[in-house]
């Protein structure tokens, strides 16, 4: 009898060994850190795990299996997770995609998803949709082509993933060329700004203290770039915008950045200005994107470049972005 129960016990405890985690395991190290804390979410769910001061962090999550976004109080990421694995990252908060890596069980997917967001960074260059037709089929075969080939060298990543990529990849042809014809559409629209005097925005909060309104720039080209705290693609023209900045330093022309961040996010307005030491002219728009000069120009979505010539009349209302050639080609043509 007890060799009967010894038997049953030792059955049970393998059993219980070799069952499925119903629970994810992550762990980690960041080096120069933003917070104190790693949010880990999607729409539908969301944790918080908490950060040593040293760096480490370790948690266990009940979830769904799919792609998380991850975020230390400035920068995010994207993993993998699903019950079952056990992820251990490292990564360098001040450039994280550069720097993070992936190991353990189930890290494989993880580690596809950093390398494709490393490439994509590299191949959707901002300037895309600007480009003539036949360099841009080209690129979007050559983007098209690469993420095909990563794809091909991961085909140990979770297979409900990489049928979605597949699908992704099969469509991707037809999105950016849909994409590239609804901008082509929306340029004919803009050229109904050209040569008329500028829509007006008046007594918006300076970052410096008192107001700025249009018409205290006359004299000058005024190239506005209308921008929020919030928006991803905004702040990835920030360090082009910079650049375009300092080359026509001391030139004919006035640099004015409008936010267009609501009153709930003033704060960090001010604060990113300061933190990412901003040039230009920094504005707040009065009543976000309800404020009647982005109305007037028809602004739905961001980041929107405008050009205006020193009489106030509009040169470009849909200006290329500091990221595009096309930028400095239009101001050598307009000698400035």
């Amino acid at each position: 009898m007890k060799k009967i129960l010894f038997l049953a016990l030792a059955i049970a405890t393998i059993a219980c060994e070799n069952a499925p985690k119903d629970y994810a395991t992550l762990s980690g190290k960041i080096t120069n850190k933003n917070s104190d804390s790693l949010v880990v979410r999607t729409r539908t769910y969301s944790k918080t795990i908490k950060v040593s001061d040293d760096g480490t962090f370790s948690d266990t999550l009940k979830i769904e299996s799919g792609v998380y976004n991850f975020f230390d109080g400035k920068e995010m990421a994207f993993m993998f997770l699903k019950n079952g694995v056990d992820i251990h990252l490292t990564m360098d908060a001040q450039k994280i995609n550069e720097s993070i890596k992936y190991t353990g069980t189930g890290a494989e997917t993880s580690s596809y998803i950093a390398k494709k967001s490393l490439l994509q960074k590299s191949l959707f260059t901002p300037d895309l949709l600007d480009l003539e037709e036949d360099a841009f089929k080209a690129k979007v075969n050559e983007i098209e082509n690469k993420l095909s080939e990563l794809l091909e060298n991961s085909k140990n990543i979770d297979s409900t993933l990489y049928a979605s990529e597949i699908a992704g990849l099969e469509k991707l042809n037809e999105e950016f060329s849909a994409a590239y014809t609804q901008k082509k559409k929306k340029a004919v629209k803009f050229t109904d700004f050209e040569g008329k005097p500028s829509p007006e925005f008046v007594n918006y909060e300076n970052h410096k203290g008192g107001t700025t309104s249009l018409s205290d720039l006359k004299g000058k080209y005024v190239y506005i770039d209308v921008w929020a705290t919030w928006c991803g693609p905004c702040k990835r023209e920030i360090p082009a915008l910079k650049k375009v900045e300092k080359q026509y330093h001391g030139k004919n022309i006035q640099f004015v950045s409008i936010s267009i961040d609501d009153e709930t996010l003033h704060d960090a307005w001010r604060k990113m200005v300061t933190d990412k030491e901003l040039g230009g002219i920094q504005l707040l728009a009065d009543n976000n994107f309800k404020s009647k000069f982005v109305q007037d120009y028809n602004i739905q979505g961001i980041p929107r470049f405008i050009l205006i010539d020193p009489a106030g009349n509009v040169v470009d209302a849909n200006a290329p972005r500091p990221s595009s050639p096309k930028l400095v080609e239009l101001f050598k043509s307009l000698n400035i």
